[in-house]
């Protein structure tokens, strides 16, 4: 029986079962990446445990929250430029409540375009 000599093999019974290894994050996963992770173990459970085992799961999610983050900000950005903000010094509650409808305005979009899709 020929084995590849990169892979190590533990004797299990009468098996040789390779030791393999998952390609985790070295930092934990942020909220969208999360988010995609779970859409992904509920939703799409082939797709995931395809990705899981090939080691492309992990890159993907960290991939998915940096392009979250620069959509997340690129998106804030041009809704306040469409829609100006009222003036923080002079009615702090109005501005409070214009910057949270914006950020739920684009949360809606990350969610819809990056995380469900």
């Amino acid at each position: 029986m020929n084995m590849s000599s990169n892979l190590n093999y533990t004797q299990t019974g009468d098996y040789l079962l390779p030791n393999l290894t998952l390609n985790q994050p070295r930092k934990p996963l942020g909220k969208y990446g999360r988010m995609r992770l779970n859409f992904l173990k509920q939703q799409h459970p082939v797709l995931y445990h395809t990705m899981l085992l090939n080691g492309s799961l992990y890159p993907t999610l960290t991939e998915l929250e940096q392009t979250a983050a620069a959509m997340k900000k690129q998106l804030m950005a041009d809704l306040l430029a469409k829609n100006p903000a009222p003036d923080k010094e002079k009615n702090q509650m109005a501005w409070v409540q214009h910057m949270n409808s914006l950020q739920e305005q684009v949360e809606e979009v990350i969610r819809t375009e990056l995380i469900y899709s």
